[in-house]
């Protein structure tokens, strides 16, 4: 039987979960996701998994925090006085904003709190600290050109 190798595109099922056993990603409702192996287009050590499988094989492989999102950062967390907040908005925890940071680029804030004279935002990734754990299924190899 074939084996996927870098360079092969490969359609996967996937369920990525939590340490807690939070399903936080998964094709199992969609059609498999296709991957280019060695084209960076998912985590490295995913890449690495996949590397020799076949068809209808199955594997797990663990991501670590640091490897993945990063670990949290409480410095990430901030409070935005209200009045710098767009008038025609209502804040509510859950929502997220677009801030543009001082060296030009846009980061993503969520919004975790809520008071009269201040919103609690959250700029880290919601999956950061989190170790996440892959159950992978291949389903199709498309062998390189």
């Amino acid at each position: 039987m074939q084996a996927a190798k870098t360079g092969d595109t490969v359609l996967i099922d996937y369920t990525v979960k939590t340490s807690d056993g939070r399903v936080v990603g998964q094709t199992e409702e969609n059609a498999p996701v296709a991957v280019t192996i060695g084209s960076a287009e998912i985590f490295p050590e995913v890449e690495t998994t996949l590397d020799g499988m076949e068809v209808g094989g199955e594997r797990s492989v663990t991501i670590s925090a640091d490897n993945a999102f990063g670990q949290r950062r409480e410095e990430m967390v901030i409070d935005i006085p209200r009045a710098q907040l767009p008038a025609d908005n209502t804040p509510e925890p859950g929502m997220t904003l677009a801030a543009q940071q001082q060296d030009g680029s846009t980061i993503n804030l969520t919004i975790i709190a809520v008071n009269d004279e201040t919103v609690t935002a959250d700029g880290n990734h919601p999956l950061a600290g989190e170790d996440l754990h892959f159950g992978l299924k291949l389903v199709e190899i498309k062998p390189a050109a």
